[in-house]
């Protein structure tokens, strides 16, 4: 376990970035932790932190319901950096000017250095280098005891710290958590590592002990159930928790009759046979599909599809006597979707094992994963000694196939779909491009066109085919497939699959739209 002073709070202001920011720390092995704002000081201070972060926000600081925090947060001595709402908020609290830009930035801007020491160190006297912006107003005004570091075309303090404190206070007005800003990884290890001291100890082995020993805290020696869906996030996630608690877990895997094809099979093989884990399958294909008849708005797919898992789980559970816990390999990228956890965040669409769980849940969750991105968990998993062919699984979304069916979810929808699928991964996997695309499926949509089929006229369905490149979730792009790979596939499903009579390849990026078409 890492030493409990080598960490970096992070409070949460309602970025959709925050996580990365933690991230990014990660990266570095030391540990981060993400939380409120509005947190009081004394819980900050029970995670000993050797340095803040306050993260970007959609607010303004002169508003007057602007988010804030506690005043005397400044009075710590703790080494401080706040990136975009957060440097407003620094500049804010200390009496400089914030105040609406007349020439808003958002995407990339070209950043000077004006001071090469302690944030900048190691960058040099470099040309102006891309950071990403993303606001509206600009600190004006420094603060007294402040210097300007940095400044872009539009915002002439893009950077400033202060030079008048024993711990230094420092203010970006950019997002170097993303990608896109260049030399924003040297930015934050100089932070984390060079100026608030932190040792890279935080490994993911480190992180298996920590959750081993708080599972084991949590439920003592009562019994738990896993919900196993057959993707990687619960998989890594049931044999983390049969590593903490051993046969007091049961993994439940409700057949819901939405799964790809031969799915059920292959997890049978996989966590009795190999793992030798408490593994039962119940059939409960026609209860979901009986509740989901007729159903075409996707909110409510998601909704109805998590009242019923939790609905069967308790059934199934009542079967087995008392059970209290349920354990899921929930990731971070569905929470922050789903519900401002944190922050005053906004919500984007909810996930059927998040926000579209009932009020009144009778179990107590067990999320390991809650505040992971997939390439984290997969890194865990190869740690946990789970072959590659389970770790590199393609992530299928909790409600199944009934969100990749556009429109009503019927029997004779789903055997279209699930063999139209099984030909997309079958066809990525012969051409060996499954580790280089983060997600490939096919979508059923609800329309029909004219064909022309054996010199007759046909009327029938379309499929889309779906490939996007990632690294966490957040943001992807639609993956570049060789044109004989997407021609080979149209070409095997026209003919394969009963039913369908067109392909078409979707090529937008997230955002504007999302991974899932629903």
């Amino acid at each position: 376990m890492p030493h409990p002073n080598d960490t970096i709070v992070i409070l949460d202001f309602g970025s959709q970035y925050t996580q990365l920011i933690a991230r990014r720390i990660r990266e570095f092995h030391i540990f981060s932790v993400i939380l409120p704002a509005h947190t009081p000081i004394a819980d900050i201070l029970t995670h000993q932190p050797r340095g803040l972060i306050l993260s970007g926000g959609p607010a303004s600081v002169t508003h007057a319901q602007a988010p804030s925090l506690d005043p005397g947060i400044f009075e710590l001595e703790l080494p401080i950096l706040g990136i975009c709402y957060g440097m407003q908020l620094l500049a804010h609290h200390f009496g400089g000017a914030v105040t609406p830009t007349t020439h808003r930035e958002f995407g990339r801007a070209e950043l000077e250095i004006d001071d090469t020491a302690d944030l900048f160190a190691g960058l040099g006297p470099t040309a102006p280098f891309l950071v990403w912006m993303s606001h509206g107003d600009s600190v004006e005004k420094l603060p007294v005891g402040f210097k300007k570091i940095g400044h872009t075309r539009h915002a002439p303090i893009a950077a400033m710290k202060s030079v008048q404190r024993s711990t230094p206070l420092f203010g970006i007005q950019f997002h170097p958590e993303v990608v896109h800003t260049q030399h924003g990884s040297t930015i934050l290890k100089n932070f984390a590592r060079h100026i608030c001291h932190c040792e890279p100890s935080w490994t993911m082995g480190s992180f298996i002990d920590n959750q081993v020993a708080s599972i084991r805290q949590t439920v003592g020696k009562e019994p738990v159930i896993c919900a196993l869906s057959g993707g990687v996030d619960s998989a890594v996630a049931a044999v983390l928790t049969h590593q903490a608690i051993g046969d007091q877990l049961t993994c439940l895997f409700i057949d819901n009759g939405l799964m790809r094809k031969d799915e059920v099979a292959q997890l049978q093989e996989v966590f009795n046979a190999t793992y030798h884990m408490r593994v039962r399958i119940m059939d409960h294909a026609r209860d979901f599909l009986s509740v989901l008849a007729r159903i075409t708005n996707p909110e409510q797919k998601r909704k109805i599809i998590g009242r019923q898992f939790i609905k069967v789980f308790e059934q199934e559970a009542r079967a087995m006597g008392t059970v209290n816990f349920l354990v899921q390999g929930t990731l971070y990228p569905d929470v922050i979707e789903s519900l401002s956890v944190k922050g005053p965040s906004a919500t984007i669409k909810t996930h059927h094992n998040v926000g579209g769980l009932p009020k009144r849940m009778k179990f107590r969750l067990i999320e390991p994963f809650r505040e992971l991105f997939k390439d984290e968990v997969r890194t865990l998993g190869l740690e946990l000694g789970l072959p590659e062919d389970i770790v590199w699984r393609q992530p299928f979304p909790g409600p199944g196939l009934a969100i990749r069916i556009m429109g009503a979810v019927t029997p004779e929808r789903l055997n279209i779909l699930r063999e139209a699928d099984a030909i997309v991964r079958e066809e990525i996997e012969r051409a060996q491009l499954h580790r280089s695309i983060w997600q490939f499926f096919a979508v059923l949509l609800p329309i029909k066109t004219v064909g022309v089929m054996g010199d007759q006229r046909t009327y029938e369905s379309v499929i889309a085919i779906r490939g996007v490149t990632s690294t966490d979730g957040m943001t992807a792009d639609w993956a570049v497939i060789p044109p004989d790979i997407l021609g080979r596939m149209s070409n095997r499903i026209i003919n394969e699959v009963r039913g369908i009579n067109r392909v078409v390849y979707d090529v937008s990026s997230k955002p504007p739209a999302t991974i899932e078409w629903e």
